[in-house]
């Protein structure tokens, strides 16, 4: 690596491949600089000193075969470019592992907030909290009525048999990326299994929908989402279930940016905003939720597994192995009470 690069981005390599593919794009050197607070995928800012842009690629080291898709993050976002759903703009996809020694690809660097910290949220006041609420929910509920084919989505994926695969699959993520005995995880996965609702509709599913992954504007609407590596089609109450997990119900979460003191409704309103809106049957929903914390214990797993192997970047990592057993253990008990 040269002077100036960051672990994951070589920035000479990065400028070449630049400068042949898109000799208009940059003007200058490049720098790069990583973005702190993701787990999965590497977020970083590069700008050649007038222009910014968002460079994401996967994880250092150990990657599961189904995880950290680039292609699949480039290809929604730039499918719903131009919708009713806000996303950045996509600047070319790069599958030569010959570049940065993975797939990655460049996207317009959106202003605004990503609220992932309670230090950034616990001054919002109720008003404004509501206020991000309100769209975050509703940018949801835009998305899951999107059609598909109309966006060119049609093959993205197979909405049929989506909630079994999701089990099998995370079953599968689980026994490729576990250090350890987790208590519980194999009844949670057994349980999931034997219990899989029908699904109502089929949706393009974002699969990681929570706060910290929205960018939200000066006006505190939903400037943009991000994070679609686990986008797919399939059931859109997955979102919704994994969105209720996030929404300051886990304690055990090391930073909880969305608490009820600091003015944010209480999930069960939002939820019931987003049925209205979705036109979907809730009741269903504890099973959701539970699959929520079953696929979040997993990808928790995952990335204590990664950081045990010193295969990951940047700070915050050494909690995450604690949260795996509490999150199997609220997903049993979340489905006991369905």
């Amino acid at each position: 690596m040269t002077a100036g690069d960051v672990p994951g981005v070589d920035l000479e390599r990065l400028r070449g491949h630049l400068g042949h593919r898109s000799p208009d794009l940059v003007s200058g050197p490049l720098s790069a600089k990583l973005v702190e607070g993701g787990k999965s995928n590497l977020t970083y800012v590069v700008t050649d000193g007038t222009r910014d842009w968002v460079l994401r690629r996967p994880p250092l080291g150990h990657v599961l075969a189904t995880a950290h898709d680039m292609a699949r993050e480039h290809r929604v976002m730039s499918a719903l470019a131009g919708t009713s759903v806000p996303v950045p703009a996509t600047y070319g996809l790069c599958e030569d592992t010959g570049v940065l020694g993975a797939p990655f690809y460049l996207m317009e660097r959106v202003e605004g907030t990503v609220y992932r910290f309670e230090e950034q949220t616990l001054t919002l006041g109720p008003d404004r909290a509501r206020a991000i609420s309100l769209d975050l929910v509703s940018v949801l509920g835009r998305l899951h009525a999107i059609d598909p084919q109309e966006v060119g989505l049609a093959g993205f994926g197979r909405p049929e048999g989506y909630l079994e695969r999701q089990v099998a699959r995370w079953r599968t993520q689980l026994a490729a990326s576990r250090s350890r005995e987790i208590d519980g995880a194999e009844e949670l996965s057994a349980g999931l299994a034997a219990s899989i609702p029908v699904t109502q509709r089929p949706a393009i599913v974002h699969g990681d929908y929570k706060l910290d992954n929205v960018i939200v504007g000066a006006d505190d609407s939903i400037a943009a989402v991000v994070d679609w590596e686990m986008a797919t089609l399939g059931d859109p109450l997955s979102d919704a279930g994994l969105l209720l997990l996030y929404w300051g119900g886990f304690e055990e979460l090391p930073n909880r940016p969305v608490r009820p003191e600091f003015g944010f409704p209480p999930g069960e309103e939002l939820l019931g905003l987003y049925a209205a809106a979705a036109d979907l049957d809730l009741a269903p929903l504890p099973w959701y939720e539970a699959f929520a914390c079953f696929k979040l214990a997993v990808i928790s797993e995952g990335i204590h597994f990664r950081h045990l192997q010193g295969k990951t970047v940047g700070e915050g990592f050494t909690e995450i192995g604690g949260m795996v057993e509490p999150l199997v253990a609220r997903g049993l008990a979340t489905l006991k009470r369905r």
